[in-house]
């Protein structure tokens, strides 16, 4: 059974950004592993030095009930 979580992509508070929220997207997949790995993946592909803009600062997946299940910032990196 797959579930839908979403996953956020956050930067430093900015007033066109409100809640820091850069990037936002859906997945549809079987377990929270699978969304965690989503997310770390879109995270290290946004942290790119090629990007413009401002780096974001964290990433976080909300599961379908609205409840954070996972936070890592760029202070997390290994």
């Amino acid at each position: 059974m797959r579930e839908t979580y979403h996953i956020e992509v956050l930067g430093p508070e900015e007033p066109e950004a409100p809640g820091g929220v850069q990037q936002r997207m859906s997945v549809r997949v079987a377990d929270l592993e699978g969304a965690t790995e989503r997310a770390r993946r879109l995270f290290a592909r946004a942290r790119v030095p090629q990007r413009s803009g401002t780096a974001p600062e964290a990433v976080r997946v909300i599961d379908g009930a609205g409840i954070e299940v996972f936070r890592m910032s760029r202070f997390d990196e290994a």
